[in-house]
């Protein structure tokens, strides 16, 4: 069973930076997709930051792009998401989710619902 655990949430001010962390339980993470969602309360999960299984790729929500950046290590099983510039609109559980073969398509990213492995998640608050 894979396994997924986020950390390096907390609380921070606006105009801060967190970087999150997820380590993946798996002896072939290196072919997964891996993708960073949010939920915020009340809202639906959202569509975060996702990073090809070899990295080459990525893709960002237009309300982080240029302010988070997403990347992995496959030799420490791990990817990050760099968070700068936090606002008070970023506050939400994020959570990680792995995507092993066969990978998705791109336009398939976007959609919580195609993601087969997620993390319990880990809280992020943007806050004066």
């Amino acid at each position: 069973q894979v396994q997924l655990v986020e950390s390096g949430g907390g609380l921070v001010q606006p105009g801060g930076s967190l970087r999150l962390s997820c380590v993946v339980s798996s002896r072939t993470f290196s072919t997964y997709n891996m993708a960073w969602f949010r939920q915020a309360p009340g809202k639906e999960r959202e569509f975060v930051a996702v990073i090809s299984y070899r990295g080459g790729s990525t893709s960002y929500a237009d309300s982080v792009k240029g302010r988070f950046t997403i990347s992995r290590d496959n030799a420490r099983n791990t990817v990050y998401l760099q968070m700068n510039s936090l606002k008070s609109e970023d506050t939400a559980v994020y959570y990680c989710a792995a995507d092993p073969p066969p990978q998705l398509i791109r336009s398939a990213w976007y959609d919580s619902k195609n993601w087969d492995y997620w993390g319990q998640g880990t809280q992020v608050t943007v806050s004066s």
